[in-house]
């Protein structure tokens, strides 16, 4: 009796030494015509991200601020699986899953400014994997370790290949003093497993800690990579975004200063990309981390 093993391209959560392997997909997926421009296009694909000037205008920033403030205050959603809280106090760190929560913002992240950027790159019709805001508040918002967000998404969301990127909209200054998103430019084109099994229920431990084990690179890695690409530090004003693959290396120091680092984060997946069980973890992480209702 034969059993059919399924195809994994990127295996990950090894036991043993963690291999780096060539990224055997492309970053864009399509040439067709878009809003971005075909050397908008070779830049993203060359670096693994591309920052957007003035994506939202100074009446639409307060509109999201506003909404990004009562979210945080709302007591029903701090009671719930979808806010974060930071490591250190009992202040919102994040709220995920607003396009079901907010009118607000799901109107901005399904409207075509955004969707047709993700038609573009992916080169076909699109769908939120996650999306959620982020607060980094003043005085204590902690860091994010260096990851890649595909190894975690591969490992225990059941994504199959990296034709997925993100998209992070500054709601307020993106200082190069208050933690603002370091990349590691062209790391995209290479994938890093992480060394170690997936515990059970990690999100509830991975989405909070200050440095994480499971799901980071180790430090030999993550030294090369940084000799080899170099560390760029994404600033500018709100309103501004940038968008990045969903295996490029990125993560941001923690916030010491008075001014808080705010933003939209969302995640637009191919359709043809839909998730599968999970390639290295005991069950899939809840909905609102990674969405399964979208189904092809």
């Amino acid at each position: 009796m034969s059993t059919t093993v399924r195809p994994d391209l990127y295996p990950t959560r090894v036991t043993d030494e963690a291999v780096p392997q060539p990224r055997v997909d492309p970053t864009v997926w399509g040439q067709g015509p878009g809003p971005l421009s075909q050397e908008q296009l070779a830049a993203y694909d060359s670096s693994g991200y591309l920052v957007l000037d003035n994506l939202l205008t100074p009446e639409e920033v307060e509109t999201y601020r506003a909404e990004l403030q009562r979210l945080g205050q709302d007591p029903v959603l701090r009671a719930g699986e979808r806010v974060v809280m930071e490591p250190d106090s009992d202040r919102v760190r994040s709220v995920f899953e607003v396009e079901k929560v907010s009118e607000v913002f799901a109107k901005l992240l399904f409207s075509s400014r955004l969707t047709d950027i993700a038609r573009q790159v992916l080169d076909s019709e699109v769908y939120i994997h996650q999306s959620r805001v982020n607060y980094k508040p003043g005085f204590g918002g902690a860091e994010f370790d260096w990851h890649s967000d595909f190894e975690t998404w591969h490992a225990e969301d059941g994504m199959p290949r990296p034709r997925a990127f993100s998209v992070s909209i500054a709601l307020s200054e993106n200082h190069p003093f208050n933690g603002p998103l370091l990349v590691m430019p062209g790391t995209h084109k290479t994938f890093i497993p992480s060394v170690g099994q997936t515990p059970p229920d990690f999100h509830k431990e991975s989405l909070r800690v200050h440095r994480i084990t499971v799901g980071s690179p180790g430090q030999e890695h993550l030294t090369r990579m940084a000799e080899q690409h170099g560390i760029e530090q994404i600033t500018g004003p709100a309103g501004s975004a940038v968008m990045f693959d969903s295996n490029l290396l990125h993560g941001s120091n923690g916030n010491i200063t008075p001014f808080p680092r705010s933003n939209i984060f969302i995640v637009y997946n191919s359709v043809e990309n839909t998730l599968e069980e999970p390639f290295a973890a005991p069950k899939p992480r809840p909905q609102h981390l990674g969405n399964r209702e979208f189904r092809r």
